[in-house]
């Protein structure tokens, strides 16, 4: 095999590789980015929630203030899962 076709061959496995790599990253980031969509269906509602927690003429109740902590931490570990995806 003469140096060229050596050459060519590596330049194969390369375009290969450089495919499927773009491949996964154009899927990661797109399950990063439906994610993120999801997130924020949450993000919207915690941000409701935390404006009837300050509003004081409203009662809120202990169960009211856990449940919205509970939307903030799975809010936070959806985070974190997308930013791991996209890092990754």
């Amino acid at each position: 095999m003469s140096l060229k076709e050596d050459f060519e061959n590596v330049l194969k496995k390369l375009q290969a590789e450089r495919d499927e790599a773009k491949l996964k990253l154009h899927l990661a980031s797109m399950e990063a980015r439906q994610e993120f969509e999801e997130a924020e269906k949450d993000w919207r509602h915690l941000k409701a929630k935390a404006a009837e927690i300050g509003d004081e003429s409203v009662e809120t109740s202990e169960e009211f203030i856990a449940n919205a902590k509970i939307v903030g931490e799975e809010l936070k570990d959806a985070y974190h899962r997308i930013a791991k995806r996209l890092a990754g």
